[in-house]
């Protein structure tokens, strides 16, 4: 597999590559790229045949879409490019100032086509749920924008999964676009979406999108427990192995300090017997490990399309790398076996051994999805 394996996201007509650039990194200050550096990244991204960029209003202030739009412009590739970008955290202060009414995102998508330098964006992310405005009102305005030409196709972020189905059931009654991909942040340290939004995303043919596959850096191998651990001293704030991932905002690099930048979130026992896995089967199969965590990522079922966040040229070649790789059957298990959580309680009453005892009374049953 290689960038230029295209598929479409979800049930729709739109083509993108099986890795999709984020550019959060862009113009990001302290741990992101400059201008110079940006450029190459998405110079080597595209010249690899990659054509899906993504981007939000938020990152850098504003300065990653309008860094993107200039790097699109000057090589007159907008007809080529999956151009997609982000609204609903808050960009500035203000109660308007986010959220998902009409008016904020509506600011905020003209916001953006104002700085990417284009008059429409092939796919338009609601970037956070607010928790506030109801599903009717966000799905009229998405349907809106797509009727006004300024989005060909949107999608859901950071939302939950009974929200995303009310929008997407409520699309479908009336004749509405509906979300078509939900982008949310899953890897082997974190598969909470496997519990109710990869089943929605079968249910509703929607493509997932998954950010931040390396798991802020923790899958790259880079951590070293002892010296997280000691709570020794960094130099330079957030690590660049972390920073170079999608969602974690810029302005988390003045916080985010010392040895250990993510407190009690990524360093855990279960987190460190993952890293101790991964760099095992890594070895054994001749591949570093954010080769190989990459890789289980863009295999897994419902994932489209994979975010990379890179702060480098060259990391696009390796991550290109990653789709080329296979694991065994033995190394597939032994990842997916320490990277899993018990579940919950009512899912643990549908999988399959408990299932065949306690519903079907000793039978064997199977999902037409299984």
């Amino acid at each position: 597999m290689t960038f230029t394996d295209y598929r479409t996201l979800g049930r729709s007509g739109l083509v993108v590559s099986p890795l999709a650039l984020g550019t959060m990194t862009f113009g990001a200050a302290r741990w992101g790229s400059g201008e110079e550096t940006s450029r190459a990244i998405f110079n080597a991204y595209v010249e690899a045949g990659g054509n899906f960029v993504d981007t939000a209003d938020v990152y850098s202030s504003g300065r990653s879409e309008t860094m993107l739009g200039t790097f699109i412009a000057e090589r007159n590739l907008r007809d080529r490019i999956v151009l997609a970008t982000k609204a609903g955290f808050a960009a500035g202060s203000g109660v308007q100032a986010g959220g998902n009414g009409a008016k904020p995102m509506t600011v905020a998508l003209d916001g953006s086509l104002r700085r990417l330098k284009t008059d429409y964006v092939d796919l338009f992310w609601v970037h956070v749920w607010d928790g506030v405005t109801p599903a009717e009102e966000l799905l009229q305005t998405m349907a809106s924008f797509v009727r006004s030409g300024k989005i060909r196709y949107w999608g859901i972020s950071n939302t939950p999964a009974w929200y995303v189905s009310k929008l997407a059931t409520l699309a479908s009654l009336r004749g509405l676009p509906g979300p078509i991909a939900l982008q949310y942040f899953y890897s082997l340290a974190n598969r909470d979406i496997e519990d109710e939004h990869v089943p929605l995303a079968a249910e509703f043919a929607m493509g997932i999108l998954p950010w931040s596959p390396l798991a802020y850096g923790l899958l790259t191998g880079k951590y070293d427990r002892a010296t997280v651990e000691a709570g020794a001293p960094r130099q330079g704030g957030l690590p660049r192995e972390a920073a170079a991932t999608e969602h974690v905002r810029p302005d988390d690099d003045k916080r985010l300090d010392g040895a250990n930048p993510f407190g009690d979130t990524l360093f855990t026992e279960r987190n460190w017997a993952i890293v101790d896995v991964l760099r095992r089967v890594a070895d054994e199969a001749g591949e570093t490990p954010a080769r190989v965590a990459l890789s289980w990522v863009c295999r897994r079922k419902g994932v489209t399309s994979t975010l990379m966040g890179v702060s480098r040229a060259e990391q696009v070649a390796d991550n290109a790398a990653a789709l080329g790789v296979m694991l065994s059957p033995e190394h597939q298990s032994a990842l997916d076996t320490v990277s899993a959580t018990d579940p919950r309680l009512i899912y643990s009453l549908v999988t399959p051994s408990l299932r065949q005892h306690v519903v079907f009374g000793g039978s064997t049953v199977k999902g037409w999805l299984e």
